[in-house]
């Protein structure tokens, strides 16, 4: 086997002009990294997802939630019906059309979404101690500029809109 070239090398400096296929992989493995570290309430990716979503954008239909997600409406339907049988989601009346659903986060949920989101920063956290003050401070600054980047892009891509 080879030795790791500075290029290559996992403790090695970052080469000057990385590939783009290297930056994914780091990407992707740092997410898969602290998906993994949440296991409070024992969500799947899936579930975990969309509980976020309703916290943060607040009760919705279920059709749009489904849509948000990038499922079908059936698959989110059962997704609900698990998260509800589990107290983190409950099911209202919309207000504004009675024949419509609107599927909001419990209390539980949120206590559920805090433990997980801490679980995932101290995984973070953990990564981070092990780099350089440089590469923290790089780092730190990488994702904030990522995260505004991603703020102030209409999502999907513009290219995987149907």
């Amino acid at each position: 086997m080879d030795a790791p070239t500075e290029a290559s090398g996992p403790n090695g400096p970052p080469p000057d002009d990385p590939n783009p296929d290297d930056l994914i992989i780091a990407v992707e493995q740092m997410i898969r990294y602290v998906r993994q570290s949440a296991r409070t309430g024992g969500l799947s990716t899936a579930a975990s997802s969309a509980l976020a979503r309703l916290s943060r954008e607040g009760p919705v239909r279920l059709t749009e939630l489904a849509r948000a997600e990038g499922v079908s409406q059936p698959n989110m339907t059962q997704l609900v019906t698990r998260l509800e049988r589990a107290d983190l989601v409950r099911r209202t009346a919309d207000a504004s059309d009675g024949r419509g659903v609107l599927v909001a986060v419990t209390p539980t949920g949120l206590e559920v979404l805090a433990a997980r989101r801490a679980e995932r920063a101290g995984a973070l956290r953990q990564l981070m101690e092990d780099m350089t003050g440089p590469e923290q401070q790089a780092t730190t600054t990488a994702l904030l500029a990522l995260a505004r980047v991603i703020r102030n892009r209409p999502y999907p891509p513009e290219e995987d809109r149907a």
